[in-house]
């Protein structure tokens, strides 16, 4: 059974930094994309960065120059670094790893809450 776990979320004022991380375990390919979703308030779930084997990165548009996705050394384990955080950051925000377009799995959600 593929689990993930997510961590590093909590409540900061705008400006400020949170680090979340995200650990997966179970088998696993070798070739995934394990990426972070939010869903805010009122809102449906989206993308807001991803990131593959290879290292290849993308980022929803509202997150560019803010957020970094990268991989850690352990395997399976992703990181999201959030900078300059802003009050529409708010959300559950929830990892995601995809095998492919039909199995892909994820963690239970943590919060961010970024206060004005």
């Amino acid at each position: 059974q593929v689990q993930l776990v997510e961590s590093g979320g909590g409540l900061v004022q705008a400006g400020g930094s949170l680090r979340l991380s995200c650990a997966a375990s179970g088998s696993i390919a070798s070739l995934n994309v394990m990426g972070w979703y939010r869903q805010g308030p009122g809102k449906q779930r989206e993308l807001v960065a991803g990131i593959t084997k290879g290292g290849s990165t993308n980022y929803a548009d509202s997150v560019k120059g803010r957020f970094t996705i990268f991989r850690g050394n352990a395997k399976n384990t992703v990181y999201l670094q959030m900078n300059s955080l802003k009050p529409e950051d708010t959300g559950d925000y929830y990892c995601n790893l995809k095998e492919d377009y039909r199995t892909q799995y994820w963690g239970q959600g943590t919060q961010v809450t970024v206060s004005s």
